[in-house]
């Protein structure tokens, strides 16, 4: 039983470096720069949620303009505070997050500094993130992997739909799931899984869009468990 699972799992391996070869010839490869410096990472991560990028920067670019420092917006009334990240939706549930994140780290570490985040052990740093609230799994590793380039894998609404229809994860496992499962897959080195995850994203916004995905243009059709069974069948009709 042990050896077929073995067998099982190389053989997952082996797809998902096949998937992440073909979408990297797709989409090219991309370094691992940091955008963004750490707590302005954390904190658009969680503006993010349910909203768009555009309406994310500018929830976070009217809070830094009204509160002027990360004290400044931990010390704000949280109602101001949700009329200036208003743009980012559901202000109401993150601004209070927000104020109660920030007020945990200066208070731990006498400033809101993640630079501690680089050394520590890996499952200790994803830990200490997941533990403030609002941090799940998904922005505790947008952190640890665009900022310090530690080997973890995001796993947003793209990467996942992406996975599940590749094959690399079941169908009833959701996106919390996903990531213990999907990181197993690959070497621990960050550029590998920085490149899947960019790559798989814009896949899943591109091509294997929700709904009806775009086959015709995927690169993935061979290796893909949902085109050979709901478009290959019908694809062999004379």
């Amino acid at each position: 039983m042990e050896q077929v699972q073995r067998v099982a799992d190389d053989g997952l391996k082996v797809k998902a470096w096949e998937m992440y070869q073909r979408l990297l010839e797709h989409y090219g490869h991309q370094p691992n720069i940091p955008r963004r410096e750490p707590m302005h990472e954390l904190i658009s991560t969680i503006l993010s949620h349910r909203t768009t990028g555009r309406n994310e920067d500018l929830a976070y670019e009217r809070m830094m303009e009204r509160f002027g420092s990360w004290e400044g917006v931990q010390d704000a009334p949280v109602d101001e505070l949700a009329q200036a990240i208003a743009p980012a939706n559901f202000a109401e549930q993150k601004a209070p997050r927000v104020k109660e994140v920030l007020r945990r780290i200066i208070a731990e570490r006498g400033a809101a500094n993640l630079d501690f985040l680089r050394e520590m052990p890996l499952n200790q740093a994803m830990t200490w993130l997941t533990a403030l609230p609002g941090v799940g799994p998904k922005t505790a590793s947008l952190v640890l992997l665009f900022c310090f380039a530690r080997p973890v894998l995001p796993v947003d609404t793209h990467v996942h739909r992406v996975s599940q229809r590749v094959g690399l994860i079941g169908p009833k496992v959701d996106a919390t799931a996903a990531h213990p499962l999907l990181v197993a897959l690959f070497p621990a080195d960050a550029q590998v899984l920085y490149n899947f995850h960019i790559t798989t994203l814009r896949h899943g916004q591109q091509i294997c869009v929700w709904g009806t995905p775009r086959c015709e243009r995927c690169p993935l059709t061979s290796i893909c468990n949902w085109y050979q069974v709901n478009r290959a069948p019908r694809a062999a009709l004379p």
